[in-house]
């Protein structure tokens, strides 16, 4: 999944270590963005210098606020720079980023590229270098490039959205895992469960009892259904996560994600022993229901979303999330089992095996396995996905962090 993120470094390591205050952001933009000497990839300003420093300035306040706000857990600090709905979109980002075991974020320097103003909306492009510092003690640094759009109201420039064009958070590309022929399993780093394609894929649905998982050592596990992904950038998902922290804490979600933008954490109760059951359907071209229900509690959750999917894939799986640095650890979480698993192809509701979907197993880079699906049962909707006892990998491709 997910998902998660990105990173960032040095300067604001000191500002995370002393707990700088909100008033005292301003003090820090001339050391971030001195940070780095800006390269060629910067562009020559489309808009006039004035307006041109307050977008500058506005985008670093709101990076500095982001990681001063996760040092602080602290949200209001980000209020400032952007609009309600990517506060919104932010303070999830931030309790993603705690969930899956971040514990610092710090940003080392602001590129900027192109700044362009029509009126009262404004696009900007800037290459930000952050560092990820996680409860394991491993640290990640990397620089993505953010395009923002702005809107000026009453006077001030706010963030209302942010995207990471060409930086690809895609579960399926920690590598994409190739289907092997009929009768073989593929193999994964990060996927273990059933995958079919063929065809065009307009829904599917699974179920599965959240797994209990140890809390001795520190990782996590998502458990999930989804179109598309399989060999494409394309992914709309939905299901439920575990994270254990270093101190032990276990810490259950329910999100839904629809690549290339984050995962977002949803207001539906999960923990261990819930029956989940997720649905995905296209109810018309390219508009989306996601559809959540906890079959023990009787809570929903349900979003209509508009999102172009190659439909080309349906998916029943149990992952090792990501998150800036690459693969979290995976949980031990014992077995999880799907059951009713379908999917509509080419407009027929089909099992999971009528589909042809085929196997995949988690090996982790010492080419160990971590996660391996059993056999479909007598129905041909469900299955059991079995976790080892070899250690899980951190090491992987890079995420967003916005």
């Amino acid at each position: 999944m997910h998902g998660l993120l990105r990173a960032v470094a040095l300067v604001l390591v000191v500002v995370l270590a002393t707990g700088c205050a909100g008033s005292d952001l301003g003090k820090l933009v001339d050391a971030v963005t001195s940070a780095r000497t800006p390269v060629d990839r910067v562009s020559p300003p489309a808009v006039g210098a004035g307006v041109e420093t307050e977008i500058r300035a506005v985008l670093q306040r709101a990076n500095l606020a982001q990681a001063e706000a996760f040092a602080a857990r602290s949200p209001q600090l980000m209020r400032e720079t952007s609009t309600d709905a990517h506060y919104q979109d932010m303070v999830e980002t931030n309790q993603s980023l705690a969930s899956a075991g971040v514990t610092a974020i710090a940003l080392v320097g602001i590129e900027y590229g192109e700044i362009r103003a029509d009126g009262t909306v404004a696009q900007a492009t800037t290459f930000e270098t952050w560092r990820t510092e996680f409860a394991d003690g491993s640290v990640n640094e990397q620089t993505d490039r953010n395009d923002y759009t702005l809107v000026n109201a009453g006077g001030s420039w706010r963030i209302s959205a942010t995207v990471q064009p060409g930086v690809s958070r895609s579960p399926a590309a920690d590598p994409a895992p190739a289907l092997a022929p009929a009768g073989a399993t593929s193999r994964s780093t990060n996927w273990s469960g059933y995958a079919a394609d063929g065809g065009t894929f307009t829904s599917v649905t699974g179920t599965w009892n959240v797994p209990s998982v140890s809390t001795a050592t520190v990782g996590a596990d998502a458990t999930w259904v989804g179109i598309g992904g399989l060999d494409t950038e394309d992914l709309i998902q939905a299901g439920t996560m575990a994270n254990v922290t270093g101190d032990g804490s276990v810490t259950y979600q329910a999100w839904i994600e629809m690549l290339p933008d984050s995962a977002r954490m949803i207001p539906l109760s999960v923990t261990a022993g819930d029956s989940i059951t997720v649905t995905i359907t296209e109810r018309s071209p390219d508009r989306w229901l996601i559809a959540l229900k906890n079959n023990t509690t009787g809570g929903r959750y349900e979003r209509t979303v508009d999102y172009q999917s190659t439909r080309s894939s349906a998916e029943w799986v149990q992952e090792a999330p990501s998150t800036s640095r690459g693969l979290l650890p995976l949980s031990f979480f014992g077995t999880v089992r799907f059951t009713d698993g379908t999917a509509v192809r080419d407009g027929r509701t089909l099992s999971i095996a009528a589909l042809g979907a085929r196997p995949i197993s988690m090996y982790n880079r010492a080419d160990q396995a971590l996660a391996i699906p059993s056999t479909l049962d007598a129905a041909g909707t469900g299955f059991e996905v079995q976790r080892t006892e070899a250690l899980g990998t951190t090491t992987g491709s890079g995420r967003r962090r916005r």
